[in-house]
This record gives structure tokens, C-alpha cells and sequence, in this order.
């Protein structure tokens, strides 16, 4: 593509896109998830994206799906053609709305606008050359659920080596959205991408998507950082409000003075679970950077795996392993391994002290491409109701155990008194 093309795009995608697009360009990314808030330009470069990946790859066909197929003329088509036509390509593609495609007229490629009521079809499609390898799935969370996105992909996707799948979404309010669970999952060649409005040159928004953010940003904050900032705030049951899932930056984990680790001892069905965290007490931030999940591991196992991955390992860094104090002859399997493994301080209200300090944190940064499971379940734990509603005391002994591990691991801070 001309330099002169280059420089267009530039005016065309909001400033977040531009690394994510040379990540695209670049071949390392082949799943491409697009989740933020409301004016966020998600689906404008989206549909920028696969228009330009057709372009770059003459035998690929695309496809653009929605849960139904009557939502697709509002929505992914005039998207698309929007993007040809910004892209200065208006007299090179042809467009009908029945069927529902846009071709390339110099190949004759196609991008196919399908709906998922009739799921049957896809698999009966095929390109008149070549093959379908870029897909967007928009309004990912109307989909129902993984099974479902994942049976159109082995529809669609074959016959060809280069494929692009692009996920688009909003999330949805609650943490245990299977949408919000699937960007959390890590997988090679994946790329999750948050965005929100406020990266988005205000010119093209305009003073009233402005002034309508700002006024529900000052009535209901809770409201705007679920509308405009695209996060799952929950249902108002969300132990942990301080959450930032988002990877940690090189930098950041380089400044990293003192590690901090734990675990919480586990079998079957209750797992065995390890965190690496790190505390910033000038700031009140805790980052959680490192994560292991095992069932039926021994004792043996799981010590060779935290030397493995270097536990305590540097003496001149300053370094704690602490866990949980109700197996000391665990604690002492480590010790014998090489481990310095500590018992945490227990007592009573050990837990609920534990928690409030964790809930009173300025933030909880967990990166969650190392750290999946501890960010599933921080994002996930709420409080319990009654049968009518009303919220209960305490704190749910249930689906915490990475919960625990890093209540371990910062038990010698917060035991401070004061702290």
C-alpha cells in the first residue's frame, strides 16, 4: 500500500487502532478482539480492516455476521460501505442487499453479510475462488456463547493458510458474560484491544456525544464507565471495584523492588493456585503478574514448577513466598525442596481484615494474558444475596482460590498495623 494510502488511514482510524492495525499489517495477529464503550470507533476500524486485509490478500473472501439477520443492513453493511467509501474505493466495489455482499470488481472477491438464524447455511457456503479467511463477528456477546461463534468459524474458515477473525463488543455489565470470560482467554496469535471515546479525536463526535458522557460521568459514574468506558461494572454486587485488566508494561514490571508470592493449598476439585504480585505502597497499587492453576499436583510438582519459574530464586532481591498456614507439612515439603516458604498469619478476622485491605487499594492491576484465572475470578467475585435480594455480610468462600493466594502473598502488609 502507497505511502499516500498510509498517510489516509491516518485520518480514517482513531489514534488507539494505529499500533493494533501494524500488529494486523505485520501477520502476528490472526484473532483480533475489539471490546470498549460507546463511541469507541470499534466497528468504524473494524470494517476498515477487513476491506484493507481483502486488498492485501487476492484470494480471501470475507464475511461480516450478527446474531440476526435482519440487524445486518443498519449495522456491519452500511459499516462497510462506509470504509470502501473512505477509502476512496466507491467505484471499485459493487454492492447488493440481496444477497447481502460487496465485491472487489478487479478480483471479484466478495464480503458476505450473514446472519445467524439459520446457522445451517454456513456451511454450505463457498467463494467462487479461493477461500472465506477474514471474519467479524459483531455484537459478539449477542452470540449464544462460544459453542456458537466457534462451530461459524469451522464453517467459514477453510481451505486457506493466512485467516483474519475480528470480535467486536461492547461488554456487557456483568463480569460472568461469556463474552467478557472469552477475552480474558489467552491464546496464540490473539489480540485483545480495549478502547473508549476519549481516544477519539472529539471532532468526530461532536459536542452533544460530549456533553451527553460528561453529564452521566457527573449523575451516574457507575452508568458512564459501563456506557462510555465499555467496563464490566457488575451488578452491584462486585466485591472488587478497583480492578485493571490489562497487561503490564515491560517498564513497569522492570521497577518491580520487591516480589511478593503466594499459594493456596488445593487438590481436586479445589485447585492448588499461585500468584506473583507486587506492591507500589507510594501509589496503593498491587500488580499481579504471574499465575499457576493445578489439580491433582503433588506437593513435589508444584515446588518444582515455582523453582522452575524462579521463586525466590534472586538474593539480591528482596523476595516472600507465604502460604496458606492450615497445611504446615506443605510448607515444610517446600522448605525441604528450597523454597523459603512462610506460614501466613492467621487469627480471627484475618480474612475479612485481608479483604478490605484488598478492596481499599487504589488499584489491582492484574495482567490478564499471564494471569487469566486470577482475573476471572477478582472480576467475577461478587456478594451473595438472599432470597429477597438484599446483600449478605461476609465474603463467599467459593471460586477464590487465586483470591487467596494473593491475600497470602501480601499477608506481611497488611497485617502491618496501620497499613
Amino acid at each position: 500500500m502507497s505511502d499516500k494510502r498510509q498517510i489516509r488511514l491516518a485520518g480514517l482510524m482513531a489514534p488507539a487502532f494505529w499500533p493494533v492495525h501494524r500488529q494486523v499489517k505485520e501477520g502476528a495477529v490472526r484473532e483480533l478482539v475489539l471490546q470498549g464503550g460507546r463511541g469507541s470507533c470499534k466497528s468504524s476500524y473494524a470494517s476498515l480492516e477487513l476491506v484493507l486485509w481483502l486488498l492485501a490478500h487476492p484470494r480471501c473472501h470475507g464475511a461480516a455476521l450478527r446474531k440476526v439477520g435482519r440487524t445486518l443492513r443498519g449495522s456491519v453493511y452500511t459499516q462497510l460501505c462506509w470504509a470502501v467509501d473512505m477509502l476512496g474505493l466507491a467505484g471499485r466495489f459493487s454492492r447488493t442487499t440481496s444477497p447481502m455482499e460487496l465485491t472487489y470488481l478487479p478480483t471479484g472477491q466478495k464480503i458476505l453479510c450473514l446472519g445467524m438464524d439459520d446457522a445451517g447455511k454456513l456451511k454450505s457456503l463457498k467463494p467462487p475462488f479461493g477461500y472465506i479467511g477474514a471474519v467479524w463477528f459483531e455484537e459478539l456477546d449477542q452470540f449464544d456463547g462460544p459453542g456458537q461463534v466457534r462451530s461459524a468459524e469451522q464453517s467459514l474458515l477453510r481451505g486457506g493458510e493466512e485467516f483474519l477473525t475480528i470480535k467486536s463488543f461492547n461488554p456487557p455489565a456483568s463480569a460472568r458474560s461469556w463474552a467478557n470470560r472469552y477475552a480474558l482467554e489467552s491464546r496464540e496469535g490473539k489480540l485483545v484491544h480495549h478502547s473508549d471515546y476519549r481516544s477519539v479525536p472529539p471532532e468526530w463526535l461532536g459536542p452533544r456525544f460530549l456533553a451527553d458522557a460528561e453529564h452521566l460521568r457527573a449523575v451516574d459514574p457507575t452508568a458512564y464507565r459501563h456506557e462510555y468506558l465499555g467496563e464490566a461494572v457488575g451488578s452491584g454486587t462486585q466485591v472488587f471495584t478497583n480492578l485493571r485488566l490489562e497487561p503490564i508494561p515491560a517498564d513497569v514490571r522492570a521497577g518491580f523492588e520487591r516480589l511478593l508470592h503466594g499459594v493456596d493449598w488445593g487438590w481436586y476439585p479445589d485447585p492448588w493456585a499461585y500468584n506473583g504480585c507486587s506492591y507500589d505502597a507510594a501509589r496503593r497499587i498491587l500488580y499481579i503478574y504471574d499465575e499457576a492453576t493445578r489439580h491433582r499436583a503433588s506437593n513435589a510438582e508444584t515446588a518444582a514448577l515455582l523453582l522452575e519459574k524462579g521463586v525466590c530464586a534472586d538474593p539480591e532481591r528482596e523476595e516472600w513466598l507465604t502460604a496458606d498456614s492450615a497445611e504446615e507439612k506443605s510448607c515444610g515439603d517446600y522448605r525441604a525442596a528450597g523454597l523459603p516458604c512462610r506460614r501466613a498469619e492467621k487469627g480471627p478476622g484475618s480474612v475479612r481484615a485481608g479483604m478490605k485491605w484488598l478492596q481499599s487499594l487504589a488499584c489491582i492491576w492484574i495482567d490478564p494474558a499471564a494471569c487469566p484465572d486470577t482475573a476471572r475470578e477478582f472480576g467475577e467475585y461478587e456478594y451473595q444475596r438472599d432470597k429477597s435480594g438484599q446483600i449478605l455480610e461476609g465474603y463467599p468462600d467459593e471460586n477464590n482460590h487465586h483470591i487467596d493466594a494473593v491475600r497470602y502473598a501480601t499477608n506481611r502488609i497488611w497485617k502491618r498495623r496501620g497499613s
